[in-house]
């Protein structure tokens, strides 16, 4: 699938914030922006390398990535999978589909943490409920983690069902991975629906956030954005670079102006409050930690001293 040709999806909820936030429109109404990318990184990560079975990605040895869906309740604009989400030819994974998941589980026995991903995978409670219930049965998974943006995208559907299929995760904790971007997202609706992920059992809620230009480049919104999340009880957990496939360059900001803005905050947040600001990159065998603007000559001169004495 072409970038260019991403599909455009909007909830009602989402629909009416748009109308009083720009910050909204930008990261779910298409742009003519997107197709002056000029470069051709379609796939940034190189996940299609790195998938061995239909929907089950393998980077690191001891986690094993799951696309559960390619489909959302809405598309973001500056979604590092558009290569591949909203393609309805790829859709759902079939049962045969999660069996072939679970058998390479099984045969790679240093896998002990599950990310189930999309897409995002709340909005198939079946398919969901299904891959949950093979999952939580294998001893050798200690974590599993779920990304989601629908207590963004479309809080009412948190509803009970949801709530009922995430119990069935009992063994292992359960970590629920939201996506913000910008305080305006911090809606009622969504401190409702918060509230009732809140009410589970064995689970803590993280968020992650990508920096965006135009939507989230300034310090006052992070600043405003991470004290309100962690107001709610959602730790922040990564803020990342813009991993830039093409069709997404505009939303990139610069390194020189993230890391004044993260080294701002460093000074201001809690540890509670700050997350870590990383970047994702192919070819390293994690996130790279990105590095702050602080003077560390100190470091330089007790190393110097302690090896002098």
């Amino acid at each position: 699938m072409n970038q260019s040709n991403l599909q455009f999806k909007i909830t009602p909820h989402l629909e009416k914030l748009a109308k009083k936030s720009e910050a909204i429109r930008k990261q779910f109404y298409p742009s003519r922006k997107e197709k002056q990318g000029k470069k051709k990184n379609l796939d940034p990560l190189a996940e299609e390398k790195n998938s061995p079975v239909k929907g089950l990605i393998y980077r690191y040895s001891d986690r094993a990535l799951v696309l559960l869906t390619l489909n959302c309740a809405a598309y973001c604009r500056f979604c590092f999978r558009r290569r591949a989400v909203s393609d309805i030819r790829k859709g759902l994974l079939s049962r045969t589909d999660l069996e072939a998941i679970v058998d390479f589980i099984k045969k790679h026995k240093k896998i002990r943490e599950v990310i189930i991903s999309g897409g995002d995978p709340l909005t198939q409670p079946e398919i969901l409920r299904n891959f949950l219930k093979k999952i939580v049965c294998l001893k050798q998974i200690k974590i599993i983690r779920i990304g989601t943006r629908l207590a963004v995208s479309d809080p009412k559907r948190i509803n009970q069902e949801i709530l009922e299929i995430l119990k069935l995760v009992k063994k292992q904790p359960l970590y629920l991975l939201l996506h913000f971007e910008h305080p305006d997202e911090l809606t009622l609706e969504t401190k409702k629906a918060i509230k009732k992920l809140h009410s589970l059992e064995n689970t803590i809620l993280l968020s992650q956030t990508v920096f965006l230009k135009g939507i989230n480049d300034k310090k006052e919104i992070l600043k405003e954005l991470f004290e309100g999340l962690t107001a709610l009880g959602v730790k922040p957990y990564y803020i990342f670079h813009n991993d830039a496939p093409s069709g997404t360059e505009h939303f990139t900001v610069g390194f020189k102006k993230e890391i004044k803005i993260m080294t701002q905050l460093r000074k201001e947040l809690s540890g509670l409050a700050y997350p870590i600001y990383a970047l994702d990159k192919k070819g390293f065998p994690c996130k790279i930690p990105l590095p702050l603007d602080f003077d560390f000559s100190f470091l330089r001169q007790s190393e110097t001293k302690r090896q002098s004495a």
